[in-house]
């Protein structure tokens, strides 16, 4: 096989294991499961993983990735603080099937039982609340937000969304895309000493 091939069928297997987890999640795939899925057998899967914990780690790796090149398209923007913020609060919301949450939520969950994939979730999660730190971080520096700890208000606006967007994803009807929106604006304005309608 050569370089290129392998690192297709790597992707292949990383994205059909997506597809497994958040279908039967996390605790419940096995390599099995998804070589039966991407129609290869079980010893391909171990040739590319080794043990069924890198799978787990690495597909919900390859998963959050794809939530941060898109939380990275906004960083990198030439946008304002303010327009970057509008942007990653509204990324931060569970859409439709909430597939990126509910493999967010699985992967906290299973974290406190698989080291490996503890280790790949709080490297991914922590990118979040650094890149919204710089964010805030540069908008005080242009006047725009006023926080004496722009670091701090990152862990408290992401503390947040986090609850709300579990809530959002897990309990049918409990609270509406329209209220979190509402409510993360409402706690974000408070943080930055903006109003909530600078935030829409």
């Amino acid at each position: 096989m050569t370089r290129r091939a392998a690192e297709i069928r790597l992707d292949a297997l990383l994205r059909t294991a997506c597809d497994v987890i958040v279908e039967r999640g996390l605790a419940n795939t096995r390599t099995a499961d998804v070589a039966n899925a991407a129609g290869v057998s079980q010893a391909l899967v171990f040739y590319h993983f080794a043990t069924k914990e890198r799978l787990l780690a690495q597909a919900f790796a390859y998963a959050v990735e794809q939530d941060l090149a898109r939380l990275d398209a906004v960083t990198r923007s030439s946008a304002p603080p303010l327009t970057k913020l509008r942007r990653i609060l509204k990324l931060y919301t569970p859409a439709g099937r909430a597939t990126s949450w509910s493999m967010w939520i699985d992967g906290w969950s299973e974290s406190l039982r698989a080291p490996e994939l503890e280790k790949v979730s709080r490297r991914l999660d922590l990118r979040w609340r650094q890149d919204l730190a710089a964010v805030i971080s540069a908008g005080v520096a242009d006047g725009t937000f006023q926080c004496a700890d722009p670091d701090g208000a990152a862990w408290r606006i992401s503390a947040v969304m986090d609850g709300l967007a579990v809530q959002l994803a897990v309990h049918d009807r409990v609270i509406s895309r329209r209220q979190f929106g509402e409510w993360v604006r409402l706690v974000t304005a408070r943080e930055l000493g903006l109003d909530p309608a600078d935030l829409d």
